[in-house]
């Protein structure tokens, strides 16, 4: 986009979206903006069906860990009811991630469906809600890599635990 001031139509400020203070986007990035907004728009409805699927095998887990561990058969004993009270435990992480896992797709929809919103009417607060919900997603991500950064070394201490209780409890 370019300024004109002189009444002339002299160009002011070359047509580069950062040049001495124009702030504006160019026609080809809004073009693309507005191509990626349907593919944002579906990976965020992916990711909503994922959180809910994984949050649900959870809770299926949760509810019907003893039929599960029945699956072993009449085998009773330690390594059979551990593997029961472990599955029970397990659904516990499922709805976590499930949860986990409906933040960045909310984000994800939401900027996609701001960029359309921008692209049918023009109006630059659609696009700033975009970017800001564009913003909220990448935070999200990097807090979600942090924390699992950080939980990395905890996770490995106890399976060693759990292993060498486990390994102690079969001799």
């Amino acid at each position: 986009m370019t300024t004109f001031d002189d009444g002339r139509g002299t160009p002011l400020v070359p047509d580069a979206p950062e040049a001495a203070g124009n702030r504006t986007l160019t026609d080809t990035m809004l073009a693309h903006l507005k191509a990626a907004s349907p593919w944002l728009r579906f990976l965020g409805i992916v990711g909503f069906i994922g959180a809910g699927l994984t949050a649900l095998v959870g809770l299926i887990v949760l509810v019907f860990h003893g039929d599960i561990g029945m699956l072993s058969g009449t085998m009773t004993g330690y390594p059979f009811d551990f593997l029961r009270s472990s599955l029970r435990m397990m659904g516990f992480p499922y709805i976590v991630a499930g949860v986990i896992q409906f933040f960045p797709a909310l984000f994800t929809y939401r900027f996609g469906d701001w960029i359309r919103r921008h692209g049918q009417t023009g109006d630059s607060a659609h696009l700033e809600t975009a970017l800001k919900n564009n913003e909220s997603l990448w935070k999200f991500q990097g807090i979600v890599a942090i924390v699992g950064l950080a939980l990395i070394p905890i996770i490995v201490v106890c399976a060693i635990i759990i292993a060498v209780i486990g390994f102690r409890g079969l001799f």
